[in-house]
């Protein structure tokens, strides 16, 4: 099973440059990262610290999140956000950079809460163009735009599956943009009350990633009740060749003993 360890969620009692390595000491040869800098455009030194964090440590970067914004402050993405477009344009460059240098191509794009005193509709488009605007700029580095249902977060508006889909249909129609997908976290559609098996039937062979936690609680597999193990495999069976990553909370000195 090709899993990937989600290092801003998992081994946070290690400094965000050490994890990577403490992921392959745990015997895994792939992470991924949300957006791991407080500016959307850092300086270089900053960049090439990341970077080496994981070349060093011998793994693939096999995911990475466009900035999202302050997420402990509550914040879900820019892709929508009246207001920060030119910011998210220039983090695109950043991400498309970093993911050229390091053979990474899958993206993680949040869509954003929605704004008062902002239509829906007018959040809608912007979100349109910018998504069309990321899926170009990665295009060149053979990258895909990975668009994600989220839980926890009263104002972002992508719950389901479809929700996610019918945004990814018009922006195919809008722009002829392809390479933009589902990303498939069973956790956060679970939460919402997503039929998440329906999803995998219908869906498997065209996820663009997927993510896993268990429910209660987004802990590790076996922490809860869902049928993790079935739906990865029935995913595998359907087509999805791509990693599964672990994006749960759970101690460091316990992160992977479900593995036994």
């Amino acid at each position: 099973m090709s899993y990937s360890v989600n290092c801003s969620i998992l081994l946070t009692e290690l400094p965000l440059l050490e994890r990577p390595a403490a992921a392959k000491a745990a015997g895994f040869d792939a992470v991924e990262f949300w957006w791991p800098f407080a500016a959307s455009v850092p300086g270089d030194a900053e960049l090439t610290r990341f970077e080496r964090a994981i070349t060093d440590a011998g793994v693939q970067l096999s995911g990475l999140n466009f900035n999202a914004g302050d997420m402990p402050a509550g914040d879900r993405g820019l892709v929508s956000w009246q207001g920060r477009s030119s910011e998210f344009r220039d983090n695109v460059d950043v991400v498309a950079g970093i993911g050229g240098r390091l053979g990474c191509t899958s993206f993680n794009a949040l869509y954003g809460n929605r704004q008062d005193g902002i239509s829906p509709e007018a959040q809608d488009e912007l979100a349109s163009q910018n998504l069309a605007a990321a899926a170009a700029a990665v295009a060149r580095i053979g990258g895909t735009v990975l668009l994600e249902p989220v839980s926890g977060a009263p104002r972002y508006p992508l719950l389901t599956a479809d929700d996610a889909l019918r945004v990814i249909s018009r922006v195919q129609e809008e722009t002829g943009a392809e390479n933009i997908k589902l990303l498939a976290d069973f956790y956060h559609l679970s939460v919402n009350g997503d039929d998440v098996a329906a999803v995998i039937e219908r869906h498997a062979k065209e996820f663009g990633h997927i993510q896993i936690a268990d429910s209660p609680g987004r802990g590790a597999p076996g922490t809860g009740g869902l049928p993790l193990g079935d739906w990865i495999a029935r995913s595998r069976q359907l087509g999805y060749e791509g990693y599964i990553s672990l994006e749960y909370k759970e101690p460091l000195a316990t992160a992977f003993d479900w593995r036994a």
